[in-house]
């Protein structure tokens, strides 16, 4: 298996070039094409709020100020991926309907990579890391400092299907691992189901992985966080917003757990 495209989201902003050198770094073994994707408010999602004769002297100075900011955030979010000397790379600047735009070339790339803030929730491409995770189900990677794609893999799995999407769509990033480390927590989950069995899948397809099961019991995040960081691991492939996302949000769950904490990056699908 292979990767043919790796896309990044941009914003324009200071985030862009970590954004870009993760995307190249997940791209570069596959020799894959890294899409840069800039990623603007969307003028149309301000209209409606302006009301009746938005063209106005306030509303059309707002409006205009809002082009001259795009502009200037597509110039810079160029210049961040003209920045690095990874050869096989597109530049897209994405128009109204900018959400439309987003949802297109995500489901044409293999991959989707974001910086921390998007994943927490912060900055200006927060909605588009809920729309990449949660709305299209595009497996995305949260690059993080020490991000190393040949280095440890650590495979969460519960036998779900979120989990179990994930642990599938991470196979060619397995492949090239110098160790793949399976981890589950059976007295942490509701489920019923048998760790080996992936251990079997991964190994009918090439990819030898030791597994390891905690036995831990309750909240599963804080014993995969410490498994993760005792086998070194490099990224974490994991399950996504396993259950509804209001519930997620309000509740805390594995999910947010592993995006707010600070290592391992993580491969997520939902």
């Amino acid at each position: 298996m292979s990767w043919a495209r790796i896309m990044a989201p941009l914003s324009g902003g200071p985030g862009d070039r970590a954004a870009v050198a993760a995307a190249v770094m997940l791209a570069e073994p596959f020799g894959a094409e890294v899409a840069g994707v800039y990623t603007p408010a969307d003028v149309a999602d301000v209209m409606p709020w302006m009301g009746e004769g938005f063209l106005g002297g306030v509303q059309t100075t707002a409006l205009e100020s809002l082009k001259e900011a795009a502009a200037a955030g597509e110039k810079s979010a160029r210049a961040a991926l003209e920045a690095s000397p990874y050869g096989k790379k597109q530049f897209i600047a994405l128009q109204t309907p900018v959400w439309a735009g987003l949802s297109a070339e995500s489901r044409l790339s293999d991959v989707v990579v974001f910086g921390n803030d998007p994943a927490r929730g912060r900055g200006p491409l927060a909605e588009a890391f809920q729309q990449m995770v949660a709305d299209e189900q595009r497996p995305v990677l949260v690059a993080r400092e020490g991000l190393k794609v040949g280095g440890v893999a650590a495979v969460a799995w519960d036998g779900g299907k979120e989990a179990s999407r994930a642990a599938r769509l991470a196979l060619p990033l397995l492949e090239k691992a110098s160790r793949v480390v399976i981890l589950a927590a059976p007295k942490a989950s509701s489920r019923t189901f048998d760790p080996a069995r992936l251990q079997a899948y991964y190994a009918a397809r090439g990819v030898k992985a030791e597994l390891n099961v905690l036995a831990d019991s309750g909240d599963a995040a804080p014993a995969l966080l410490h498994a993760v960081s005792a086998a070194g691991a490099d990224i974490l492939v994991a399950g996504a917003f396993g259950h509804p996302r209001l519930q997620e949000f309000i509740f805390g769950g594995t999910t947010r757990t592993l995006l707010n904490s600070d290592q391992p990056s993580l491969f997520l699908s939902h």
